[in-house]
């Protein structure tokens, strides 16, 4: 019995939390001081065997729910033929099935081809290669706010200096940041065409641009939706200088917004796009898609990489796009933004510190101020508390003030809506105390 509670005591997560601060640099951080058991669906149970609501799904990456069966079918049937060969090396035709669908799936009535990386960083560096490669020219534009990765040129396009810059420099060459639009922080369309105009006329010549890269949904920055009037003002700068327009569906993609790419919301259709987190319904694995012409610059052996669309992870991608399509879950991520969104803006009524709430699809952000200042101590606060009653959170935007909602699309109304009244509670219980305070 003593071997037994020792046992038990050495697998507790504060145990463990402390062997991983000795074996792992700090550098890599941790939302939550759990370690994970087992999963199901939107459940996860720690090793201490309490449950939790996984409102983060990976960071929007299983969006088809943990372990769902036929996702899980797929990588063993896969794993029973064979786990790796390299596909540069002897080639599979589950690569190939995959490009397929997700040609026929991306928005633009041309010819597309699509490739595959292992993580979204990589599908961006890749992009901006054949961006540069095709247009024979090298600067490329972002946008404040923006997350692209943690690699040299995915980390010079990201538009935030702490965590992801700081200390890292020199960035990759030629990368210039423009204002992304935004309503709620007094950006306009204006003001953001405006500052690419700025751009060309004091940083960088047009005539010199490979690509401008944009999420249509900004992710790490705050949940911020882009705006038809923006994009489509993007794609006619593009078309103007001849300049390529990227659409990193990294995290928006596969569903997340309420259609399988973002950017069909807006009717623009970009040159190329890049993919990851959803697709791979667990699994690691990105994906470069795009016009066939521009694809089709690089010579052969200009691109790949050793475990890029491995075997395993393309069978998963293959079924989460049958199961994106038999659940419907592009309409299921659509009713379950309607139902958060209606919920909170009911409580944002009685608490002033709520002042925005905003997405598109499932894809939802709930902001914090105080007398108009961010507020990342009550963003964080709430994801303490939510963490205590058993609901997994977490933050984003460009003052860590936003609570991002990242739930699996499959996940039960039920444990939507205990989720969510965990979430009331959590910010009732921080924000009673500034509602007692005179107007």
């Amino acid at each position: 019995m003593q071997g037994l509670e020792m046992d038990e005591q050495s697998n507790s997560n504060a145990n463990l939390m402390h062997r991983r601060a000795n074996a792992i640099p700090r550098g890599i951080g941790n939302a939550h001081p759990v370690f994970v058991e087992r999963a199901e669906n939107g459940e996860i149970w720690d090793v201490e065997g309490k449950r939790y609501i996984d409102f983060c799904a990976g960071i929007a990456v299983v969006n088809t729910g943990h372990r769902h069966p036929k996702v899980e079918e797929a990588i063993a049937k896969q794993n029973a033929r064979f786990s790796h060969t390299c596909f540069q090396v002897a080639a599979y035709e589950s690569y190939v099935e995959l490009a397929e669908r997700l040609s026929e799936l991306a928005p633009g009535d041309f010819d597309k081809k699509a490739f595959f990386m292992t993580t979204g960083a990589e599908a961006v560096e890749n992009a901006v290669k054949v961006a540069r490669h095709f247009t024979g020219r090298s600067a490329v534009i972002s946008f404040d706010g923006a997350f692209h990765g943690r690699t040299l040129m995915a980390m010079a396009l990201t538009g935030k200096v702490t965590p992801y810059k700081a200390g890292f420099g020199p960035m990759a060459a030629e990368v210039y940041q423009a204002p992304f639009p935004s309503e709620f922080h007094g950006i306009s369309v204006e003001d953001a065409v405006h500052g690419l105009n700025r751009l060309f006329k004091y940083s960088v010549d047009p005539e010199r641009v490979a690509a401008i890269i944009v999420e249509p949904v900004q992710g790490e920055g705050g949940y911020i939706p882009g705006s038809a009037e923006f994009l489509r003002a993007l794609r006619g700068i593009c078309d103007q200088y001849g300049i390529l327009m990227i659409a990193d569906e990294i995290q928006t993609g596969v569903g997340r917004t309420g259609k399988m790419f973002a950017m069909e919301h807006f009717g623009v259709v970009p040159d190329i796009t890049t993919m990851a987190k959803g697709l791979g319904g667990g699994m690691p694995i990105s994906a470069v898609v795009g016009r066939a012409d521009v694809l089709d610059s690089i010579p052969p052996g200009g691109l790949g990489s050793t475990y890029a669309g491995h075997p395993m992870a393309c069978a998963a991608a293959l079924a989460v796009l049958e199961v994106m399509r038999e659940e419907q879950l592009c309409e299921r991520s659509a009713a379950i933004g309607v139902r958060l969104r209606n919920r909170f803006h009911t409580l944002q009524k009685n608490v002033r510190e709520i002042a925005d709430i905003r997405g598109l699809g499932a894809m939802t952000g709930i902001e914090f101020t105080r007398d108009g200042v961010p507020a990342p101590d009550l963003a964080n606060g709430v994801k303490t508390l939510a963490f205590e009653k058993g609901l997994l959170l977490l933050t984003c935007g460009s003052y860590g003030n936003v609570l991002r909602l990242m739930l699996p699309l499959t996940i039960t109304d039920e444990l939507i809506d205990e989720g969510i009244d965990i979430i009331e509670q959590a910010i009732l219980t921080l924000t009673t105390a500034s509602q007692l305070e005179p107007a």
